[in-house]
């Protein structure tokens, strides 16, 4: 059994075959292929002490698929609202038997503070602006899914970069596969420091210029201003028009681009509404599906459901063989 708290530093081959799992698992999330019975008789415990719809419903759907069973459990239906720590909270949790523990929480480092605290293993759900790992395999997914490898490819991620828990992630993920990241955002919303989180082969460079970060690029990853981290006054009047994905900058990209988007999305600020809704383009629709079908990979390797067994190192331990991960990533 492992936990899944974080992207950075994960192996590149653990990372492939995590992904070569959630390929495999795209027609039974769209419900085209019958469910697994792999968490048959499994409980498995959504811990979101933070607002989600995407994640916490995706993790659901991801269980039932799977044969198991899932509670969720909100800061205003339980006893962190008397006081009581994310930690004993957990804890207590475990002790009704629980195989797993899907976190979300405003803490960064609050998932793995909840893994030292507990024997099960733990999932990291979004950890305030640490980490969200689930969200990148999801979108990675979907690159790969368009492009069939994201080595050489060039993804531009827009927007607030600093309080972004799945830019993090993501440019983990992609730079470790090889691929060339631009973060791109105003100076109050990225800085320079972001350049030395690259983990591989790839690059990952800050610029400021949105129209010069779209030129040459494969794909466009758009975030939204996160207002409860305070963003807002760290933003001005004119961001729609600097770093909005409009309709007439998606003119000018070439016909093979395409956008993504984590959700929830602000219409009208960072992404037009034409844009958002564009078949041609828009992929913000298929990655909720790659997010079931990464969660269910997620899933079954934590509880070593499709792969060998491995000791509790925190990232990936146990990945079984046998994937075929020479289709999905040029390795």
């Amino acid at each position: 059994m492992a936990d899944f708290l974080t992207i950075a530093g994960m192996p590149r081959q653990d990372l492939i075959r995590l992904l070569a799992a959630t390929k495999r698992n795209v027609p039974i999330a769209e419900g085209r292929s019958p469910h697994r019975t792999t968490l048959n008789g499994k409980v498995i415990a959504n811990l979101f002490f933070e607002d989600s719809t995407r994640t916490r419903c995706s993790f659901e759907t991801a269980v039932h698929r799977l044969g198991g069973q899932v509670f969720n459990l909100t800061p205003s239906g339980s006893s962190m609202s008397k006081g009581e720590s994310l930690v004993d909270t957990a804890r207590n949790i475990e002790c009704m038997g629980v195989a797993a523990i899907v976190v979300r929480c405003a803490v960064s480092g609050g998932a793995k503070m909840v893994a030292d605290g507990v024997k099960c293993p733990v999932i990291n759900a979004g950890d305030g602006r640490h980490e969200h790992p689930t969200q990148a395999i999801l979108d990675v997914s979907t690159l790969i899914e368009e492009f069939g490898s994201v080595e050489g490819r060039t993804v531009a991620i827009v927007g607030d970069i600093t309080n972004s828990r799945v830019a993090r992630s993501v440019t983990h993920a992609l730079s470790t596969l090889g691929a060339n990241v631009r973060l791109v955002g105003p100076p109050t919303l990225v800085s320079k420091a972001f350049e030395r989180i690259t983990q591989g082969p790839g690059t990952v460079s800050v610029m400021s210029n949105l129209d010069s970060a779209l030129a040459g690029i494969d794909a466009v990853i758009m975030l939204r201003v996160q207002f409860e981290r305070a963003a807002g006054g760290a933003v001005s009047s004119d961001y729609r028009q600097l770093f909005g994905l409009t309709a007439q900058r998606v003119a000018r990209l070439a016909p093979h681009v395409i956008v993504l988007h984590p959700g929830p999305m602000n219409r009208g600020i960072e992404i037009d509404d034409h844009v958002a809704d564009d078949p041609q383009r828009s992929r913000i629709l298929r990655q909720v599906t790659h997010g079931v079908a990464a969660r269910m990979a997620v899933l079954e390797m934590v509880l070593g459901a499709a792969w060998d067994s491995g000791t509790n190192s925190g990232l990936g331990a146990g990945l079984g063989a046998g994937l075929d991960d020479r289709v999905e990533v040029q390795a």
